[in-house]
């Protein structure tokens, strides 16, 4: 399952997938590290939006590029 999650004007993808034990794991693929998880589907969307967010801002303060378009290979249908 994927979700777009807009921040700014970026819109990054984030892929939400039932976790290995109990819950959902989240990660965003633009964005090296930046994952989150929750014990319910809704939980791990919004714990993704806040750390993409998060992760942005961040980039954003310290002058980092942000990233623009998913390489062909990366993209998730």
């Amino acid at each position: 399952m994927k979700k777009v999650v807009k921040t700014r004007d970026y819109k990054f993808v984030a892929i939400i997938k039932p976790a290995e034990e109990d819950g959902y794991y989240a990660y965003c693929p633009l964005l090296p590290g930046c994952a989150a998880q929750g014990e319910t589907y809704a939980e791990a969307v919004a714990n993704i939006e806040d750390a993409i967010k998060g992760m942005v801002e961040a980039m954003v303060e310290h002058g980092d590029p942000l990233p623009v378009k998913l390489p062909r290979a990366a993209r998730f249908a």
